[in-house]
């Protein structure tokens, strides 16, 4: 059998797996390897799964991982999270739908800490939701804005999502992590207009919460919260200006977050310990999926699979534009089924020859690719972020009520998508400006 044959099997092998719900990293690892046995030999198959374990370990800029995703789990242990939400609400509490407008910044600024929009949707969730049905919210506007909002921790730098991608595409990592903070902002503001549009029309999908804030209440609730902006703009800061790599941006980060829970008596030794572990718990899923893909990487690359697809684009002739809506077509078939990260981990080796046989700009790629598994998301039905916020609200809400919710923000997703696409410099302008 011809070792193009061969690849194309195993790609076909891995679908079937993932639809029988193997675990993903076990699912290209296992593949990847009896392909590469076939291809070439026991030998070098094993010789590959031997080294990858050290080649992560010793890897730098995957490193910056475990440093965001404990940074994120100090910031919500400690309480920022909770503080963030009080400040957001006393401020925005007079804009109809004033608290789901509130939900949505607050997880912007915690998508800021923490990289990961499934800590983002859960930390967020547990405190906005509760609230929101206390006061008679409409159950799909509460659920759906904690899914849609939770989402913007793939986009708004640190994500962990632009640091896996950089990694397999060796792109700058900080470049990436600059490019998405327009989009995100872009984001966010859309769901904002969009909610404050609803509840303009529909007033009572969000009954005016009667209570009386005074300006002094809205100054003494950022007492409590600055500190996580400004934890947020050192980090991204120092990216932007070059005086720091992601990692040592992420490290320094996570240092000062443990400081200021110190300094503000909420850091205890077993609140430390408890983001620790979350961190190597999270680190470890990811690190196991991302050697499966490696390997991935690695079988098609012995297979021809690569070669086979750029000459192929070469000879259809497909200019930029048509490459990238039939890659947001395709992710947005496999984001209904397949869990993000590994959708992502799945399409790079397959996508890239393509796009390198076009020499298209792979930060702007990034941003598209990290956007639309941030989409997937949300999709049914198979929506990860849907099924978090269903834990988090347990039997008081439908699953389908939630999905019904997330469908208005998938609207917004639409336009967004359409300007990123049509407008590059969205993405391209911040990195063009960096320094170093």
């Amino acid at each position: 059998m011809e070792p193009l044959t061969i690849g194309f099997l195993g790609i076909v092998a891995i679908l079937v797996l993932l639809a029988a719900r193997v675990p993903i990293a076990f699912a290209l690892g296992s593949v990847s390897l009896v392909g590469i046995m076939i291809v070439r030999n026991e030998r070098a198959a094993f010789a590959m799964i031997g080294g990858l374990p050290h080649e992560f370990a010793s890897s730098w800029e995957l490193s910056a991982i475990p440093m965001f995703l404990l940074m994120g789990a100090v910031a919500y242990k400690t309480g920022l999270t909770s503080s963030l939400y009080a400040a957001a609400r006393v401020w925005l509490n007079n804009l109809p739908g004033g608290l789901a407008v509130a939900t949505n910044f607050t997880a912007a600024g915690f998508a800021a800490a923490s990289g990961s929009s499934i800590a983002t949707s859960a930390a967020v969730g547990r405190l906005a939701i509760p609230e929101m049905l206390r006061y008679g919210y409409d159950r799909s506007l509460a659920t759906g804005t904690v899914a849609a909002s939770g989402t913007l921790g793939a986009l708004i730098p640190p994500s962990i999502a632009f640091v896996v991608y950089g990694f397999f595409t060796e792109q700058s990592v900080g470049r990436l992590l600059i490019a998405g903070l327009i989009p995100g902002l872009i984001t966010a503001g859309a769901y904002t207009i969009m909610i404050v549009g609803r509840c303009t029309i529909w007033p009572s999908l969000a009954p005016k919460v009667a209570i009386t804030v005074t300006w002094s209440d809205r100054w003494r609730a950022l007492r409590d919260v600055w500190p996580l902006p400004l934890l947020v703009l050192g980090v991204i800061g120092s990216i932007y200006a070059g005086v720091a790599t992601p990692t040592e941006a992420g490290a320094l980060g996570a240092l000062f977050a443990i400081l200021i829970g110190l300094v503000q008596g909420r850091c205890s030794f077993e609140v430390l310990k408890g983001a620790v572990m979350d961190a190597l718990r999270t680190t470890s899923s990811l690190f196991f999926l991302a050697i499966g893909a490696v390997l991935l990487t690695r079988f098609l690359a012995l297979a021809g699979v690569p070669t086979y697809i750029a000459n192929l684009v070469s000879d259809m002739q497909l200019n930029e534009l048509q490459l990238v809506i039939a890659l947001a077509i395709i992710y947005l078939i496999l984001g209904m089924f397949l869990d993000p990260l590994g959708v992502m981990l799945l399409t790079l080796p397959v996508f890239l020859p393509a796009f390198d046989a076009l020499d298209v700009n792979l930060i702007w790629i990034g941003v598209i690719v990290v956007k639309m598994i941030e989409i997937g998301l949300l999709t049914p039905p198979v929506g990860l972020n849907v099924y978090i916020v269903k834990n988090v609200v347990g039997d008081a809400v439908p699953l389908a009520t939630i999905f019904k919710g997330v469908g208005w923000f998938l609207v917004c997703e639409f336009f967004i998508m359409w300007a990123l696409i049509w407008y590059p410099q969205i993405s391209l302008w911040l990195p063009g400006l960096m320094m170093g």
